[in-house]
Order: structure tokens, then sequence, then C-alpha cells
């Protein structure tokens, strides 16, 4: 076996503080930010005092790690800023939170001079929704030996001439063999189906998140834990006719309980409290499953 995956479990995988997959219960991740530009206002907290706090009170209600983000990633936004700017934030969440909290931070960010600032500050994680693309910044996870979320992303704006789940399997395809060739340990990886980034095929997109929710087991493929992201994002206001995210803890619920059903190991979510109920209420049926078809 090679020193890549040597010690690697089918199925799992294991952060600092953090094990994710076969064997572990499902942990949710509490999500934050500090862009103004986010989609969602109530999550964004531009002073570290007020993060800090937010951070805390997820923390308490069950996070099992937190997730902070500098820059809106929502692709249907205007959201780009330059990396100083990212830089700057990130290195002021990070910080802030890692001094005071007992368990993982992850920065939310796919530039390397982000992550380097982050990871120097003390994050854990990162949550790269590039799927791997920026050599410097696989390089840096694999120095640092910090955990991965990969997530699948379309390439460019172009028309998506393939269904959601061959289109999701093969950027997820790619991302795992970046991965191999910038030496991280694949352990250390979980992967993300990208819910909410995909817009440019002839499928609707709340279309195209809901069919890649029915059959995420599918994904399961690759041997990695999965992550999904879905806490009121625009599918679910779509389905629920909510415009405004605000409105969509009901249906981000729903969404949650169903993903963890079908195979999710990690849920990141904006309200912790709410999310580890319907979690565990989930992985308990689904657990009672697995017990009946062994």
């Amino acid at each position: 076996m090679s020193a890549r995956t040597e010690g690697a479990i089918w199925g799992r995988a294991e952060w600092p503080g953090v094990v994710l997959g076969v064997g572990a219960r499902v942990a949710v991740m509490g999500s934050l930010n500090v862009s103004p530009e986010s989609f969602y206002a109530a999550s964004v907290y531009a002073e570290p005092e007020a993060l800090l706090d937010a951070a805390l009170g997820m923390v308490a209600a069950g996070a099992d790690l937190i997730d902070v983000g500098a820059r809106s990633t929502a692709p249907y936004l205007p959201t780009a800023i330059p990396e100083s700017e990212e830089c700057a934030r990130l290195g002021r969440a990070v910080g802030a939170l890692t001094a005071k909290l007992d368990v993982p931070v992850s920065a939310d960010t796919c530039r390397a001079g982000p992550a380097r600032v982050a990871l120097e500050a003390g994050a854990r994680v990162i949550n790269d929704v590039s799927g791997l693309r920026d050599p410097e910044l696989g390089c840096l996870v694999a120095d640092h030996e910090a955990g991965l979320i990969a997530m699948a992303s379309p390439a460019s704006d172009a028309p998506l001439p393939d269904g959601p789940l061959t289109t999701v399997t093969g950027c997820l395809a790619r991302s795992l063999e970046r991965v191999r060739t910038m030496g991280i340990a694949e352990w250390r990886v979980v992967l993300d189906p990208g819910i909410g980034f995909f817009r440019a095929g002839p499928t609707p997109w709340s279309d195209w998140d809901v069919e890649i929710l029915a059959h995420l087991d599918r994904l399961l493929v690759f041997g990695r834990p999965l992550a999904v992201a879905l806490s009121r994002k625009s599918f679910v206001g779509a389905l629920v006719d909510r415009p405004s995210p605000a409105d969509r803890l009901a249906g981000s619920l729903a969404a949650t309980a169903l993903a963890v059903a079908h195979g999710a190991s990690l849920i990141r979510a904006h309200d912790v409290r709410e999310t580890r109920d319907a979690v565990r209420v989930a992985a308990q049926i689904r657990q009672a499953r697995e017990r009946d078809t062994r």
C-alpha cells in the first residue's frame, strides 16, 4: 500500500478531533461567514467577538466542528473580492475561533493564499468548493496534514451535457485523482456533491439537486464519506416557494433527514440545534434499516 493511502479505511475519514463515515455517528458542521455578500445574512458576523459567540453557541448546540467562510461561494451572486481581502477576513476569523474553541475549525476557501493564512492560524480542515483545482492549495493541505472537503464543481459555466449523477460522479472522480496526484492522504478526504452549484444544464437546477439527493448513496462508490451542504439553499426555496433564505428552515431539515438516510456522514448547517435533532432521528432510522439488510 502506498504512503498516501496507508491506514485508509473504506468509507471512513479521520480529521483532528472528528471521525467521519463507517463506524462513526453523523456529524454536524456549523456554518458561519464573515463575508457581507453571503446569501444568508443571518450567518454573517463581521466582528470577531460576535463570530466567536455564534460559534460557541453552535458548539453548545452540538456542532462537531465549525466552518467559516470569508468570501461567498454562491454561484448566482456577484461575490468576487480580492484575494488579499479574503486573506485578511479569514485570518482574523480563524484566529479568533481556534483560540477559544474545543472543536476543529474548517476554512471555506478555494484559493491558496487564504488557505495558507487559515492553516497557519490553526484551521484543521479546508473546505474547497472548486474540487482541488489549485495545485498550490492541494500541496498546502498535504504539507499541513489537514482534512479536506473536495466538492464536485462544474469546470465552467458551459452547458452540462450529461445528467446529474453522471456529471457529479465524474467531477468527484477528477477531484480524487487530484488528491492522489498532490499527495494528500485519502483517509483525510471527504467528498461533497455540490448541491446548488450546477446551474448551466438543460435540467432545472432545483431538479438537479433533488436528483442528486435522491441517489446520494450511489456516490458512496468512491469509498469516501459524503458531506452535504444544503442549509437554506435556493433549491429548498424553489421546492416550497420560499424566496427568502430566512423562511427555509423546515425544508432544509426535511432535505437533511433524507440526505442522512441516503448515506451522508457530515451535514453543514446554519441551524445546528434543529439540524442535530433531524440528523439523530434520521441516523437511527438508517441504522435500523442497515441492520435489517445484514
